[in-house]
């Protein structure tokens, strides 16, 4: 089966800043990842790279990105295919995403435009059976109750399983997560932590998120992508993640993602770093 996820020599630059730096990953189908850098590492702009949001940079074979063997870009150009291939990618942001004046239900329901005509989309003609659908996801994430609401009524956590509600309406197969806890108080943060994970286990759905917290890397998942300077510095197993080696790969900047009673002294050079050449 064809990987849920990848990217092939994927390199992306500002200006004379390079955010991602010749990256090459491949995700599972089901499988969950976590991302985790210090600030200005790169996450994000992976992110926005692997679901089309953002052109890598341009180069012959290079900025490859592919999902369910679907072509999302090439090259520095978005593939003809990206419409079929962003259908089944599903994507939960910091700051939501919604949109505050309409109803819970309604954001959800945004979910299933990718299957629906232009003018039923246009005009927000749905059917019984998305609006089922809809209640259903709600459901899932425990805020069924909120429907009727409008968006902007519910709070930052729940507003935050309205978007995974949004996803398993779209019918995701990958869902990408940026940062999606960053501004959520930690009963907030745990809660939709659960929610993200209890979905891609219940539905097979791939899932990667990109966090600051490592606590929370480590708590929910079994694998651990991280980035510095716009490279993948370590790909393996979340046990290798100890406050001191996140101090071998990040330096000071490691006090970004460890919490103070787990902070210590650098440790001696790790041979599972991954070679930066």
């Amino acid at each position: 089966m064809a990987a849920a996820l990848e990217l092939d020599r994927v390199t992306k630059t500002y200006g004379a800043m390079r955010a991602v730096d010749g990256v090459s990953l491949s995700i599972a189908p089901g499988e969950r990842v976590a991302l985790i850098g210090a600030s200005g590492s790169g996450k994000s702009t992976l992110i926005r790279v692997a679901s089309g949001l953002s052109l890598a940079d341009r180069g012959a074979g290079q900025g490859i990105v592919r999902s369910f063997g679907v072509s999302v870009q090439e090259e520095g150009r978005l593939s003809r295919e990206v419409r079929r291939a962003r259908r089944h990618i599903g994507l939960v942001f910091q700051q939501f995403a919604l949109v505050g004046r309409l109803s819970v239900l309604t954001n959800v329901l945004v979910g299933a435009l990718g299957r629906m005509s232009v003018l039923r989309g246009t005009l927000g003609l749905f059917n019984e059976d998305e609006r089922r659908t809809a209640y259903a996801a709600l459901a899932e994430v425990g805020i069924a109750a909120h429907a009727a609401k409008k968006a902007r009524q519910l709070s930052g956590g729940q507003q935050q399983r309205v978007a995974i509600a949004r996803a398993l309406v779209q019918g995701a197969k990958l869902v990408l997560a940026d940062e999606p806890i960053a501004s959520l108080d930690p009963k907030s943060a745990k809660r939709v932590m659960d929610t993200l994970v209890t979905m891609s286990r219940d539905h097979g759905i791939a899932l990667v998120v990109s966090l600051h917290q490592v606590d929370y890397a480590t708590a929910y998942f079994d694998r651990v992508v991280a980035m510095n300077a716009g490279r993948v510095v370590f790909d393996g197993p979340a046990s290798k993640i100890t406050a001191a080696f996140l101090t071998e790969l990040y330096g000071a900047s490691a006090e970004e993602l460890i919490l103070p009673s787990q902070f210590t002294a650098p440790a001696a050079p790790n041979a599972e770093l991954v070679s930066a050449s």
